[in-house]
């Protein structure tokens, strides 16, 4: 029994000893992640300025990207279809479309060009995603460790230390559930711009490349 005593207090003071190292870089962790979503807030809100008036109807553009393209006129075809556009990577993806939309094979890289759109939509979301873990993760564990301390405090009635680890410990807390909520309604808005951007480019791919609106080939007797 006085063995076991021994391991399990060498034990315990191990996992306290590694808690207590961990104080600092939590709390750094925890304002780096507030900065990032702040970041993120600004750029979002300047991701979303740029979209404002970018309101247009899709099945129009198809339409008029398919008419050009059948008169084999590229240029006004890709002005047709950048009205649809409301990021970068959605102009740059439309480029893509119509470059390949009328060409023989060309089907695999307009598939190629909606994955790589789909693809780096959920790139940008996933610093936000993991924001939205990360924050009440090391709010959590902000919490938990000054609560050693403070205990220790209160047996020893030093009262100062007790309400200097409370004060940490709730702190933290607020930080991260904050971070969390903010990272939240950024991932949900943005998956849901980025989820109607896809959805335009499919229906645009499918118009403007559908081998059914082919002309007509000339009849000779």
């Amino acid at each position: 029994m006085f063995v076991y005593a021994l391991s399990t207090q060498g034990i315990d003071d191990t996992i306290f000893s590694v808690a207590n190292a961990l104080e600092i870089p939590v709390l750094l962790l925890a304002l780096a992640a507030l900065a990032v979503v702040i970041f993120e807030v600004g750029t979002f809100f300047v991701e979303v300025r740029s979209r404002h008036g970018r309101k247009v109807d899709v099945e129009r553009a198809a339409e008029s990207t398919r008419q050009a393209l059948l008169a084999n006129n590229l240029e006004q075809a890709s002005h047709a279809a950048q009205r649809v556009a409301r990021s970068a990577p959605m102009a740059e993806a439309l480029s893509v479309i119509v470059t390949h939309a009328r060409v023989l094979g060309g089907e695999h890289r307009l598939n190629k060009a909606l994955a790589d759109f789909d693809y780096d939509a959920q790139r940008r979301l996933a610093l936000t995603r993991l924001l939205v873990r990360a924050g009440p993760a090391l709010g959590l564990m902000g919490t938990l460790i000054p609560l050693s301390p403070a205990l220790t405090g209160l047996a020893q009635g030093n009262v100062a230390r007790l309400s200097l680890n409370l004060r940490v410990a709730f702190s933290v807390t607020v930080l991260g559930l904050l971070v969390g909520a903010i990272a939240f309604g950024l991932s949900l808005y943005r998956d849901r711009m980025y989820g109607q951007d896809l959805s335009d480019l499919e229906y645009l791919t499918a118009v403007v490349s559908d081998p059914r609106t082919l002309p007509e080939p000339d009849s000779h007797d």
